[in-house]
């Protein structure tokens, strides 16, 4: 074309045009390509993750890359959104990929894999998670199974030289446990066997809320949603809250309509953080190593998958949850915050929050944060509330328990046992009132003793010896598979009261052990009875020793109320039989259930409760047990599997 040819404007702006639709289309191909297709996709259909995928196919020539075997239609959009409602059916479709290849390369064994009373056939080359699908085991996931999560913590209880070596995923645990999505069987393995860490414990709560006048933090104005006196929400249709007790060995959440104060939904489940110890502070040392945060992370992700299933089963909104009221030991509630618990395992034992409260930076020892801070699932301007703590190990659990039997209220004489990992005990009435906590250890729920467990589906709650033999009752009423606490107190009492074991623990015939259950492989050892003794001496010195402060013996106690977990299936008499509690008169011994519950949830629907327990707390007396100048021996008495002594 000459350089004095006239400009064809026309015809530039076609070809102009064309060219933007050109680029329009390139763009809008990748952007599809970027939401629907996978990242680790690559032009030849190639996969170049780093990770395990149920889509990734083996290529046909030993040697090539693996090739991603998914039709390209999965949506992304939902992992990109700042609050993200479609990433739950992301993740679903995650989880429940077709997974056939993978079956079809494993290979099959003669040796099985067992989760409960599930069995299935052992196949090489899969993993714990495959093995759960085939079981029919609902395994906590959610980073579609790449280890991200850390949420599929499982137990292995036996054939754990069989499995793959620890991924760089799995350096935050040691022991017997292992992440289901990276634990893969490897060829000459032996019979498996696992456990999640979220086995659901029996409910331990059922009892009848007494009237509690509402006066929540969470209210309705018109339209609109108020959390004191700043609206934060329109009005969705209901206003619910979550009281929680976390406890060391299992946690209980109960959903309650902040509008009426019904109860709507109850949900419990073992603690998920017990690859961190079994007690706390085995946990606080955990958490002051390399792998600190991973105790918090584990319990918000159980938390929320809870939570998820009680909005599913009542069919709402988690947009409809504004506020969550937690209580726990002082370690454990921290641990939920997220908050730094070294000082808790260090004298005095104070938290981080109580040191502050204690040299007035602080007005209390309750905190409040929001909820969105720790990804909990609820509405984006909830307020996660940790209850007040009394003093030391003594908690919001016993600050809760307090609320629930009104102690501070009554001329009679109350003691307050909150059986756990952790007892605390509290005596006093209106005119006094002293607390104290017994590290009393995990032994009487389900740990250091071979085949001890929580209460959970086959756990032996009850045992009695009749003609040399044992009869007992599961949970569920199934065959068992191991003993729980209460039934353990009946054990003990049922072994000394036929003279098989003396005071020491000692088996009459210098045996190591007892079978119980022997059909079933259950036996009870001499260092079973050891590490109960242990446990049991610490519950025996704080009740021994607080009364002792307050001058009082077990006659003189009006009303010994029985608090949390276990505690409320055991029976009294026995415990008194070998000094588990003190010898008061069995006709004042009350089992108040979770009490700890019950109080929380009392402080999640009264603002008047919450002053009030702040007031009270500044009042309450804390001893230190192992301050006493004769604890110690008073713990080695108290270690004998006989009544409480020394009045």
């Amino acid at each position: 074309m000459s350089s004095n040819s006239p400009i064809d404007k026309s015809e530039i702006e076609k070809r102009r045009d064309r060219l933007t639709d050109i680029f329009r289309e390139i763009v809008a191909h990748a952007e599809e390509q970027s939401l629907t297709r996978c990242p680790y996709r690559d032009a030849e259909d190639q996969c170049t993750a780093q990770i395990r995928c149920g889509n990734q196919r083996k290529p046909h020539r030993a040697g090539d890359p693996l090739t991603c075997g998914h039709d390209g239609t999965l949506d992304y959009r939902g992992a990109w959104d700042n609050d993200p409602e479609g990433v739950e059916e992301m993740r679903d479709q995650l989880s429940n990929t077709d997974r056939q290849d993978i079956a079809d390369d494993a290979q099959a064994t003669d040796v099985t894999v067992r989760c409960g009373d599930d069995v299935r056939e052992l196949q090489t080359g899969q993993t714990l998670f495959d093995h759960a699908d085939t079981l029919g085991v609902k395994v906590p996931t959610s980073c579609g199974r790449t280890g991200i999560c850390h949420e599929c913590v499982v137990e292995v209880r036996a054939g754990a030289d069989g499995l793959s070596e620890r991924t760089e995923a799995e350096a935050f645990l040691g022991g017997d446990y292992r992440l289901a999505c990276q634990a893969e069987v490897k060829a000459g393995a032996s019979d498996i066997e696992f456990a999640l860490l979220r086995r659901a414990p029996r409910i331990l709560t059922a009892q009848s809320h007494r009237a509690t006048d509402l006066d929540p933090v969470v209210t309705r104005r018109g339209d609109h949603v108020f959390y004191g006196d700043e609206q934060i929400d329109d009005y969705r249709g209901h206003i619910y809250g979550l009281a929680v007790d976390a406890g060391t060995t299992t946690v209980v959440a109960e959903l309650v309509d902040l509008e009426t104060g019904e109860s709507k939904y109850v949900a419990s489940f073992e603690n998920p953080q017990r690859f961190g110890g079994s007690d706390v502070l085995h946990r606080i040392s955990y958490d002051a190593g390399a792998f600190s945060g991973e105790l918090h992370h584990s319990m918000i992700n159980t938390l929320n998958g809870e939570i998820r299933e009680i909005c599913a089963a009542l069919e709402i909104s988690r947009h409809e949850i504004y506020e969550i009221y937690a209580v726990g030991n002082a370690t454990m509630r921290d641990l939920l915050l997220g908050l730094d618990v070294q000082s808790i395992g260090q004298k005095p034992y104070k938290s981080t929050i109580e040191h502050a409260f204690l040299a007035g930076e602080r007005e209390t020892t309750a905190v409040t944060e929001s909820a969105r801070k720790y990804r909990l699932y609820a509405n984006r301007h909830a307020r996660l509330v940790g209850g007040p703590l009394i003093a030391s190990h003594v908690g919001a659990d016993a600050a809760a328990t307090l609320v629930a039997e009104d102690l501070s209220q009554s001329d009679e004489l109350g003691m307050i046992i909150d059986v756990g990992t952790n007892t605390e005990v509290i005596i006093g009435n209106k005119d006094r009132l002293i607390a104290a906590s017994c590290p009393a250890g995990p032994a009487f729920e389900g740990g250091l003793v071979k085949f001890g467990m929580t209460g959970c589906d086959g756990a032996i709650e009850t045992i009695r010896l009749t003609d040399g033999r044992f009869d007992y009752e599961t949970i569920g009423g199934i065959d068992p598979i191991g003993i729980c606490g209460s039934g353990l107190i009946d054990l003990l009492a049922e072994l000394r009261r036929s003279e098989m074991m003396n005071p020491m623990g000692t088996f009459a015939d210098k045996a190591d052990e007892v079978e119980i259950v022997p059909e079933h492989g259950i036996t009870f050892s001499r260092e079973d009875a050891s590490h109960l003794a242990q446990a049991k001496a610490a519950n025996n010195c704080g009740q021994l020793l607080l009364m002792r402060e307050l001058g009082v013996g077990p006659t003189d106690i009006d009303q010994l109320y029985l608090a949390g977990g276990f505690a409320n299936y055991i029976d009294p008499l026995a415990a008194i039989d070998i000094g588990f509690i003190a010898p008061v008169p069995i006709d004042r011994v009350k089992k108040v259930g979770n009490a700890a519950l019950q109080g929380a949830r009392e402080l999640l629907v009264s603002q008047g409760k919450r002053r009030d327990i702040d007031r009270l707390i500044r009042t309450i007396e804390h001893v230190e047990l192992e301050m006493s100048p004769d604890f110690f021996e008073l713990f080695v008495e108290g270690c004998q599997f006989e009544r409480m002594v020394g009045f």
